[in-house]
């Protein structure tokens, strides 16, 4: 059965539903997604190598968990259904990053960034992931210029750095003391395309 997805305005207000296989392949028809960033207590980053057969960004590295938020599900809830459907984890410490649109020819998707920190274990799911690994940051910034990463996490790391490379919040129990911060409100309107 095909997947419906809202269309969207930069706002994230409803335009209109439309299957899947016409919105991708639509760069004019933004769509909402939410990404997980995986981190472990070392400062790694957990990515996932996309399926061979995926129609976006096939055998590339892209981040932790990513996927399309469902018509009328709250994104919250769509962050940690998609963990469990590509990880196998429940994650109850989820933090809202950031917000922002990323466009290309083949789609443009209304992005809600959220973090954690797991050390796993982790049951990927195979039929989407070939393989899964953490990588820390300056492996990640030495291979950006090479084609190991799928566009949409090349964007993505960009603006975690840009916005967060100055902080070590991934680290030990780093995490747990911004938790207060509004930065870490779990709401995913406060940083609107910041």
């Amino acid at each position: 059965m095909e997947e419906f997805l809202e269309v969207v305005d930069r706002d994230g207000r409803i335009i209109s539903i439309a299957p899947r296989s016409i919105i991708h392949g639509n760069p004019s028809m933004l769509h909402k997604v939410v990404h997980v960033l995986v981190f472990n207590s070392k400062g790694e980053l957990l990515l996932q190598k996309r399926a061979s057969h995926k129609d976006v960004a096939p055998g590339k590295w892209d981040t932790s968990v990513g996927g399309h938020i469902m018509p009328g599900e709250d994104i919250l809830t769509a962050a940690k259904r998609e963990m469990l459907e590509e990880l196998g984890i429940v994650s109850e410490n989820l933090h809202f990053l950031y917000t922002y649109i990323h466009s290309n020819n083949y789609e443009s998707e209304l992005v809600y960034t959220y973090c954690t920190v797991h050390e796993g274990p982790f049951s990927f799911n195979k039929n989407e992931i070939e393989e899964i690994a953490f990588w820390s940051i300056e492996k990640m910034q030495q291979l950006l210029n090479f084609d190991f990463f799928s566009d949409n996490f090349k964007y993505e790391f960009l603006r975690y750095l840009s916005i967060y490379g100055f902080m070590p919040f991934w680290f030990s129990n780093s995490l747990k003391e911004l938790t207060g911060s509004p930065l870490f409100s779990g709401d995913p309107n406060f940083l609107k395309n910041f």
